[in-house]
């Protein structure tokens, strides 16, 4: 896979507020590893398929090509930016704007009516690859403009362990995106006391 050091580590689990919204998901799939690896899940394009596919956004037959797997992965981080912008109190890059709002005019808003011999009249967007991807970036796009404008969005924080790079939805006082990061950084908190205290 592209963008990728070959890590035994898996992926971690998703960051609280990802079952809400897919866009924190979706912006949380370039994941930052200790010792400088980097795991991308949508690194290739059977990568990606499959990310859609576990988020209900693609049939797992979809056939994804590069060109669209790259599609999404601009998304991406043109949303990472827009989170970047929130968590740190800045203001909107308008190029991340400018892509969230085209992707967002990409897709009809409602499925349309077909009808099968077998199945009767049933509703369901149209599945050439090429809409298929239209689809998933205007699903979360939508997703990303939810967060960032609903109640949430003043929960949103990113990963206080180094190096993870995720952004979740804060509860109470966590600011880790999993237990392996809270660990990773209780441990890093408690070596550099013992650190502190053997120097003085």
């Amino acid at each position: 896979m592209r963008y990728m050091k070959e890590t035994a580590e898996p992926a971690p689990p998703p960051a609280p507020g990802a079952e809400q919204y897919p866009a924190l998901d979706f912006a949380n799939s370039a994941i930052a590893l200790p010792g400088g690896q980097f795991l991308d899940l949508l690194g290739s394009p059977a990568a990606t398929n499959q990310w859609l596919t576990e988020h209900d956004l693609a049939p797992n037959d979809a056939g994804l090509q590069e060109m669209c797997a790259a599609q999404l992965r601009t998304l991406r981080e043109q949303i990472r930016a827009l989170l970047a912008a929130r968590v740190d109190e800045h203001a909107a890059p308008s190029t991340a704007l400018a892509a969230i709002n085209e992707a967002l005019t990409r897709a009809p808003a409602a499925s349309l009516l077909h009808w099968d011999p077998a199945r009767g009249m049933y509703r369901a967007v149209a599945h050439p690859t090429t809409q298929i991807v239209d689809h998933a970036l205007a699903t979360l796009a939508a997703s990303a403009a939810d967060l960032l404008t609903g109640p949430d969005a003043t929960r949103l924080t990113s990963c206080g362990s180094t190096p993870c790079s995720r952004y979740l939805l804060r509860h109470g006082r966590r600011h880790w995106c999993s237990t392996r990061c809270g660990d990773r950084a209780r441990a890093a908190r408690a070596y550099a006391r013992r650190t502190q205290q053997e120097t003085h």
